[in-house]
């Protein structure tokens, strides 16, 4: 008899006359049969077995969309939920699939891989919430009224995630640039709203900072006039020599510098970041931030749990496929990824390929020889001339010295540089080296990332 249970039944058959009319047509039934509104709780005296009617379930449908309103997106929670959901404090928490969905719920579904949904079995009323939520990215909504065995398709405004925090919740974000990777031009051309990109001290959601290291450091301040606030970034050394200053922040983004600078990250940084993501926070390394994960040397010394998940060569291989290039493009993994078909089939549906499991590069880059999959996901491959495969982009959760249930955290690694296209350098203040163009293929399938590392660890389906 749906999720109310046989509680409600006798209200069920005296209302289902009503399908096809507004939600009041539920309550002057209910109150005409004379229906004692003990026999059920809240809004699960509003949702109505259809079925019984032959009529289709009273449900919500709509397309999730990253905040610029057109890439849709995979494996985002949309649900009513039973009680207030709360506040999304900002910093590393360990946040697991299997705690449930905050505020419990009435109704639950996720995005499909061309983001789409529909969320069945709906309470027919007024004033019914709604919350579009992927970590602490959220959109709560309240939707006016919800009519009874029909479905109520909701427009992009709605279902788009929050370009500000006017709009809804994000995270809070620190994100270093590098001289050879912009990865902070992407919040930018995913439709963050340029106000919330701003430096450590006025408080945007997408924080920048800067490693004033010769030949490495990428851009170090901000245009006049830009709305997120003028003026320089602060330096990302200070943001990783404690775990303090690390756990403030959801996630962190490292982009490549164009090698490792060890001494820019010495041993007590390392240990500091590999503190934050058991606590549950989230890293996102480009290239040569391998460091982390790798170790750089004397004075540089990864953690041990983290040093064992990947081998190396760093050979610093650059390649590129048709048509910036002659070499073969990336692969995506369907076989050791648990979410590989789903990537590969929302690459197909954004156009970030034309070939399914294939994903056109530019200034790949080649120093990862294997992940051990028994301690990592291997996201994406490349395969050289001689038929050599080699990891481009992988996962892992940790602390890795637990067992997997027990993990909080997620440390992504790409090899594959992603912002082609965009620069960044400390004598071009932002966004002026960002290539504001459609995004690339690679581009697309970091934006995959980049909300997939905000969400949940672990899964409930």
């Amino acid at each position: 008899m749906g999720s109310m249970g046989s509680r409600c039944a006798g209200l069920i058959a005296v209302v289902l006359g009503a399908c096809g009319h507004n939600s009041g047509g539920f309550q002057d039934a209910a109150i005409d049969a004379g229906y004692d509104p003990d026999a059920c709780v809240g809004l699960e005296c509003f949702q109505f077995d259809c079925s019984m009617k032959g009529a289709p379930p009273t449900s919500i449908s709509g397309t999730v969309y990253a905040p610029n309103g057109t890439l849709p997106l995979y494996g985002v929670d949309v649900y009513v939920p039973r009680s207030d959901p709360g506040p999304l404090p900002d910093g590393a928490q360990c946040a697991r699939c299997d705690q449930g969905l905050l505020g419990g719920s009435y109704a639950q579904t996720r995005t499909d891989e061309a983001g789409h949904f529909v969320l069945e079995n709906v309470p027919a009323t007024k004033d019914v919430p709604l919350v579009i939520q992927t970590g602490k990215w959220r959109k709560q909504l309240v939707i006016a009224n919800v009519a009874a065995c029909e479905d109520l398709p909701l427009p992009m405004t709605d279902t788009r995630l929050p370009r500000d925090r006017s709009e809804g919740d994000m995270p809070l974000i620190a994100i270093s640039t590098g001289a050879a990777d912009a990865l902070e031009c992407l919040p930018l051309k995913l439709g963050i709203a340029p106000k919330e990109i701003t430096t450590q001290a006025a408080g945007g959601r997408i924080q920048l900072v800067t490693n004033p290291v010769a030949g490495g450091q990428g851009a170090a301040s901000f245009q006049a006039n830009w709305p997120g606030g003028a003026g320089n970034m602060s330096n990302s050394q200070t943001l990783w020599s404690s775990v303090n200053n690390l756990k403030a922040y959801d996630i962190v983004i490292l982009s490549c510098e164009g090698s490792q600078y060890p001494a820019t990250k010495p041993t007590t940084s390392l240990d500091a970041m590999r503190q934050y993501a058991d606590l549950g926070g989230r890293v996102f390394a480009s290239h040569w931030h391998n460091i982390w994960i790798e170790g750089g040397g004397a004075g540089a010394t990864a953690p041990p749990d983290w040093v064992s998940v990947a081998t190396w060569n760093n050979s610093n291989t650059t390649f590129n496929s048709p048509p910036a290039g002659t070499d073969g493009p990336d692969f995506i993994d369907e076989v050791s990824n648990p979410k590989g078909m789903s990537f590969a089939t929302w690459m197909l549906n954004v156009g970030g390929s034309t070939v399914r499991d294939q994903i056109p590069i530019s200034n790949g880059k080649q120093t990862a020889i294997g992940v051990d999959a028994l301690k990592a996901e291997r996201w994406v491959y490349w395969v050289n001339a001689a038929n050599q495969t080699f990891p481009q982009n992988f996962q892992f959760t940790t602390p890795q010295n637990v067992p997997s249930d027990q993990r909080c955290g997620k440390v992504v690694f790409s090899d594959m540089h992603v912002s082609s296209g965009s620069s960044s350098a400390p004598g071009v203040p932002y966004p002026g080296g960002c290539n504001m163009g459609p995004l690339t293929p690679q581009e697309k399938a970091l934006a995959f990332m980049f909300f997939d590392i905000a969400s949940c660890v672990g899964s409930i389906f």
